[in-house]
């Protein structure tokens, strides 16, 4: 009778995944306009930003209740907004949108100006 194989077959799909983490992050920097990876960190800042504010909720506690969610919606709303400019910047997507980049990025400025005077009179 044959003996079993005694490889891990765990430590063969962390290499995998190691691998594939690897090849994307590679294909990722190579692949985008500096202006997109501007917005991609700008989307992590918000994401970080919504985080914090959701743990010191949980550790300190929510005493200004109106002030903790119109944070927290500001930071949700900007990070919709933000999607939706990285939508209309990518070049794969010019196709499905009938604006230019600069309107984009000028209806991007007036929904976030809306959006942050509407948080500013929640919190009031």
């Amino acid at each position: 009778m044959a003996k079993p194989k005694t490889s891990k077959p765990s430590t063969k799909t962390l290499g995998e995944l190691r691998s594939a983490a690897t090849t994307t992050y590679t294909n990722y920097v190579k692949s985008l306009t500096p202006r997109t990876k501007l917005i991609d960190t700008f989307l992590a800042f918000l994401v970080t930003l919504g985080a914090l504010q959701f743990v010191y909720v949980l550790l300190i506690g929510n005493f200004p209740f109106n002030a903790f969610l119109g944070g927290f919606i500001s930071c949700v709303g900007q990070f919709v907004l933000t999607v939706n400019l990285r939508l209309q910047y990518n070049e794969q997507n010019f196709s499905l949108f009938k604006s230019t980049p600069e309107r984009s990025f000028g209806d991007f400025i007036f929904a976030s100006l809306i959006l942050h005077f509407i948080v500013y009179h929640f919190i009031n």
